[in-house]
């Protein structure tokens, strides 16, 4: 017997034919055992997110997606900004700093900050609902810092100040602010200045940007990651943006938990340019990234720009995500089968229905958090075919993709798929249907959409 699948959108007829430990003297805590799934606030908010917003999509994740694992609500770039009407990544923008020249939340976006409260206020909110919070921040010190030569906190025996920290000569290529530090005792001292302040407001995650591209920065990598140990918090690392090269895997998955294997991923199918990414522009990307997956140690495809990109997406202008439904989920489905961490970029407080079951699909997200042995058998600009373990029992996932802009039937011998000769049962698992045994495979896809099965031998 052969399964025969018929995909028309979302209609479908079937037919017979740290796990690295950390050098943190608490304990041999794993960091990021699984792959971290969350919320960020910058597809859906730039750097105007308020507090009302993350106070808001923290409660709504609480509600609605904590129980499928979703745990991090991470504040993106420009927290510290006191005058958003400048625009992103403006030259004339203006800061809330402290006496140690590191950044704070601005008070007139984040009022619960006040009084040099920092974000303990609302990481302490985050973390009364079983979630972690995060932050982003961009590698460097800040320029103002520099200018005024501000002492840098806790090192006093040195007396280091921003000055002797800073590579003047160093800047990020598309953000203004900061300037890069050099690999010297001050700039060790600033980055463990600033990493103990995020432990005292209770960061469980340190998104770093600027940093794994653009050029790389390993020596500021060894630095951040060398402070982040230090506080003796489990602070999940993320570096960004990409493409990080392949010859940087083995350190980058020493120093962090994440780094991305892209620029910035947006509501594309393809893009001829780096910046932004598309969905299929991934496929080869992941295909070369997944052998260094691993406990503690994550490949990531950046975020998912799915849902409501409003009120002020980081890129373009407000909407909703123009992806289809069928690039959505196949989305969802390249990620999983890769093991990337699964972070949103929706607004979720805009979260429609099927938005929604996208998000809560308890078999697709145990492919992504569970599953082993997570490959690419083929991958070209017409097919793509993936090829997984689960973590217990028998049986194999199977990913099938068309990247192609017009339908495709895909006929496979289980050999083909890396599987043994013989009869399987598969599984839809999107759709949670058992479909039958069957002998072989023949699947009809429309453009950019895919199928995830688990296959067990039948018996």
């Amino acid at each position: 017997m052969r399964l025969t699948v018929v995909l028309v959108g979302f209609g479908v007829a079937f037919s017979a034919v740290l796990m690295t430990k950390t050098a943190s003297p608490q304990s041999p805590v794993t960091l990021a055992a699984s792959p971290p799934m969350g919320w960020n606030s910058w597809d859906a908010y730039a750097e105007t997110v308020s507090e009302a917003d993350i106070r808001a999509n923290a409660k709504w994740m609480a509600e609605h997606l904590k129980k499928f694992g979703w745990e991090y609500v991470v504040v993106d770039s420009g927290w510290y900004v006191t005058n958003h009407s400048a625009g992103t990544n403006a030259e004339n923008a203006q800061f809330s700093l402290d006496d140690y020249g590191r950044y704070t939340p601005a008070v007139n976006k984040i009022p619960s900050a006040a009084g040099r409260a920092g974000f303990k206020p609302l990481a302490d909110f985050v973390h009364s609902l079983g979630l972690k919070f995060g932050l982003h921040i961009l590698r460097g010190i800040p320029k103002e810092a520099v200018r005024k030569n501000l002492p840098i906190a806790d090192s006093s025996f040195h007396s280091f100040h921003a000055a002797d920290a800073a590579n003047t000569s160093d800047t990020c290529p598309w953000n203004p602010f900061n300037y890069g530090l050099n690999a010297s005792t001050a700039a060790q001292a600033y980055y463990d200045s600033i990493a103990q302040l995020y432990s005292s407001w209770g960061v469980d995650f340190l998104k770093v940007d600027c940093i794994s591209d653009h050029p790389y920065k390993g020596d500021e990598i060894r630095l951040i990651s060398e402070a982040v140990r230090k506080t003796r918090r489990p602070i999940v690392l993320s570096l960004s943006p990409g493409p990080t090269a392949l010859d940087k895997a083995d350190e980058v998955s020493k120093y962090a938990q994440m780094w991305r294997i892209s620029d910035d991923v947006w509501d594309l199918w393809h893009s001829d340019t780096e910046f932004p990414s598309g969905i299929q522009n991934q496929f080869a990307r992941a295909a070369k990234w997944a052998a260094f997956s691993g406990p503690g140690r994550w490949p990531d495809a950046d975020m998912l720009p799915i849902g409501r990109l409003e009120p002020a997406a980081g890129w373009g202008k407000p909407r909703a995500s123009r992806l289809t439904h069928d690039e959505q989920r196949t989305q969802l489905t390249l990620w999983s089968i890769f093991r990337s961490p699964l972070i949103i970029g929706a607004n979720l407080t805009l979260c429609d229905e099927w938005t929604e079951s996208l998000l809560t699909n308890p078999e697709v997200i145990a492919v992504d958090q569970h599953s082993t042995g997570n490959h690419a058998v083929l991958t070209t600009d017409r097919a793509a075919l993936w090829h997984a373990r689960p973590a217990e029992g028998e049986g194999y996932y199977l990913a099938i993709f068309n990247p192609d802009a017009v339908p495709q039937e895909f006929r496979y011998a289980w050999k083909a798929l890396e599987l043994p000769e013989g009869k399987y049962r598969l599984r839809d698992v999107w759709e949670h249907k058992n479909l039958g045994s069957f002998e072989s495979l023949t699947v009809t896809l429309p453009p950019h959409a895919s199928v995830l099965y688990k296959a067990s031998p039948s018996r």
